[in-house]
């Protein structure tokens, strides 16, 4: 089987030799003023790599295009799986997902020929498409492959690209601590290569700071904040500065700083009104609709109608995960809104959209459904519901939003009088905040452990046989 690079030396130089014979030409025949016959065949060898000028002039005798010589791929036939690719692509930004994941796994399994960076590209296409369809663990390998080729340069747009891809499904997988490692090592080689600052950048940085934050590194996040907000501001992008307010929003508002998350929101999102990325306007709406169902004067009708805005938006070109979390956004606004029965039909659709694959989301879905039934009076379903949202918690390493989960569920039990089971969700979120329990104390080497004034202890030894 042959290994070699279709554009290296000893391919061009072999096809070169193909179609020479095909043709029914000599060396002699390919020679010129400008080429002896002694480089044709050194050409032929692999041993010399012949110029552009060169290139052309033999493709010109052979009747063919350089590119073909120099590729081995058809002119016509590439230009043809590059139209298919762009389709594919729009079709992946406009929400038909699964025609676009059909299109990308066709061109590389297909006929059609595709250089390296067109088979990249495809891949990537491949794994955004199982992405916005809910199935991550397909995407990763993908991704992971695109990400560790030798011929996607490091800090160059591709890379970082690739790099947010995978640290975003990584974290919506619940693998928070994989994320932050890949976004770190990024960043670091980011600074090492010293390279002047792009949006790419920026959302590279952006992604890993809403890693902090979902960790509950509060600090890391806030500096990061800080650091790519100087940069955004100079870099002057309207949405590399949107994306950096948008996530140093979210970390205000897990520091309880709720007219400051508002405010950086409102910036954001009026940075990134123009922007043509209709899925990041769509969540950024989404974000902010939240904020004002959170704020201390909650603005419902408001908070409503940019949710609902956002839902169309994200219907056509959101992820499974995104989209899942529009539902239970609306599903809070409902239940503040006392539709109770529109609540559960939201949360049960969020569920549907996440499939069966495990997903601290999904954990949500169920507390929010679990306390709707409680609103409702259905105690059992409730009860139901609400151990199997504490069952998935349970496969999720420890991070701040799996403890922001548990103290939901804590909170729940604690309402319906479940003291006991209250504990347990309580003493968990404690656990994932990183506080761990106090250890038991430990009876010193040969010291009897003391039991109530009031009850005797039992007679052993001498003491027992006076007794008897």
């Amino acid at each position: 089987m042959d290994h070699t690079e279709p554009s290296s030396p000893a391919a061009l130089g072999r096809r070169l030799r193909e179609l020479r014979v095909q043709r029914g030409l000599k060396q002699q025949d390919l020679a010129s003023d400008e080429i002896s016959t002694s480089y044709v065949s050194l050409i032929e060898a692999g041993k010399r790599a012949p110029s552009e000028t060169v290139l052309a002039t033999l493709a010109q005798k052979l009747g063919c295009s350089a590119a073909y010589l120099r590729t081995g791929l058809d002119e016509h036939e590439t230009e043809e799986a590059g139209l298919r690719l762009a389709f594919a692509e729009m079709a992946l930004r406009n929400g038909a997902d699964g025609e676009a994941l059909w299109t990308f796994s066709d061109l590389l399994t297909g006929k059609l020929p595709l250089d390296a960076a067109m088979k990249r590209r495809a891949r990537v296409g491949q794994a955004s498409a199982l992405e916005k369809l809910g199935r991550l663990e397909a995407a990763i390998p993908l991704l992971e492959d695109v990400y560790a080729d030798r011929a996607v340069a490091a800090g160059s747009d591709e890379w970082c690209r690739t790099a947010v891809a995978l640290i975003r499904c990584y974290r919506t997988m619940g693998d928070i601590t994989i994320g932050i490692e890949i976004g770190e090592r990024a960043m670091s080689k980011l600074d090492s290569l010293g390279l002047d600052v792009t949006v790419d950048h920026i959302q590279l940085g952006s992604t890993l700071m809403g890693c902090y934050r979902m960790r509950g590194d509060r600090t890391r996040a806030h500096l990061m904040a800080q650091r790519l907000i100087a940069v955004a501001e100079k870099q002057g992008a309207r949405a590399a500065r949107g994306a950096v307010y948008w996530n140093a929003a979210m970390i205000a508002s897990s520091r309880g700083q709720r007219a400051e998350a508002l405010a950086l929101t409102e910036r954001a999102l009026a940075m990134m009104a123009e922007d043509d990325n209709v899925r990041h306007v769509a969540t950024l709406k989404m974000n902010y609709g939240l904020l004002l169902l959170e704020a201390e004067a909650p603005r419902l009708d408001r908070a409503k109608d940019l949710l609902l805005d956002a839902q169309e938006s994200l219907a056509a070109a959101g992820t499974a995960d995104e989209m899942a979390r529009c539902e239970l956004c609306l599903a809070q606004a409902d239940i503040a809104l006392g539709d109770w029965t529109q609540a559960a039909a939201r949360a049960e659709r969020a569920l549907e959209v996440l499939g069966s694959e495990p997903r601290v989301l999904t954990a949500c879905a169920r507390t929010i459904l679990a306390k709707v039934h409680f609103l409702r009076e259905e105690s059992a379903l409730g009860e139901q519901v609400l151990e199997a949202a504490a069952h998935e918690l349970r496969l999720f390493d420890p991070t701040y939003e799996v403890a922001e989960h548990w103290r939901l569920i804590g909170d729940l039990w604690r309402n319906e009088g479940h003291t006991e089971r209250a504990l347990v969700a309580y003493d968990a979120a404690l656990s994932a905040s990183g506080l761990q329990p106090t250890p038991a104390p430990r009876t010193a080497p040969g010291e009897r452990t003391r039991r109530p004034a009031d009850v005797p202890a039992p007679a052993t030894g001498e003491s027992a046989r006076h007794r008897r």
